[in-house]
């Protein structure tokens, strides 16, 4: 097993968890300390508390990224040369690519959501005609981050995995190259051999005429 494939799939097993943590947490949003002060609570909310239309989308686009982590992690399992399923060293190579396109797809998909959602948290604080409670960006979104650097890091790392798997064919046809090189080399010496003796023995008849 190749190091490289190790530590990706450290980082897209690490960033799937993290996704999936951030798409389940209620603190996606905080109210801001200003009002806290004033009525000594925190509320908090998260993506299943709301109906709003921002927020199905971004509902949308975190499920997409926890299935296609999920996907991606089986992917990488069975792309390791490591396990005995996946077939030869050439569809170990490819099922691992695969496994890096899926992982970035699902930090794609996570790093789309949470930044929806903190622009639209954002542009509400700051709007100076916004009236209504105010939020701050919440643990959650900041853990959805994480986790889609995490993936997009773990799917680069699979893709470049492949080059190692490319390595091997190379290796064989030099050696077979060899091999070649000693068998025509020991056919040359035997008809030499076969040449240097007739003489011989056209000398030993010669010599008895």
């Amino acid at each position: 097993m190749s190091r490289a494939q190790i530590s990706a799939l450290v980082f897209g097993v690490g960033g799937f968890g993290a996704l999936v943590a951030a798409t389940t947490s209620n603190e996606w949003k905080v109210t801001t300390r200003a009002s806290s002060v004033i009525t000594a609570t925190w509320v908090y909310q998260g993506l299943w508390m709301n109906c709003a239309g921002y927020i199905q989308a971004c509902r949308g686009l975190m499920i997409a990224a926890v299935s296609l982590g999920f996907f991606g992690s089986i992917f990488a399992l069975f792309g390791m040369k490591c396990t005995k399923v996946g077939g030869s060293d050439k569809a170990k190579a490819k099922i691992a690519c695969l496994a890096g396109i899926v992982f970035i797809l699902s930090g794609l998909c996570s790093m789309t959501g949470c930044s929806l959602y903190a622009n639209k948290i954002t542009t509400e604080f700051f709007d100076p005609l916004y009236v209504e409670q105010k939020y701050e960006l919440g643990a959650a979104l900041f853990i959805g981050w994480a986790g889609a650097s995490l993936c997009i890091i773990g799917g680069v790392i699979f893709c470049f995995s492949i080059s190692d798997n490319n390595k091997t064919p190379r290796m064989g046809y030099a050696y077979n190259g060899a091999t070649s090189v000693m068998s025509s080399r020991t056919k040359y010496h035997g008809g030499e051999d076969f040449k240097t003796t007739n003489p011989s023995k056209q000398f030993d008849k010669n010599a008895y005429v």
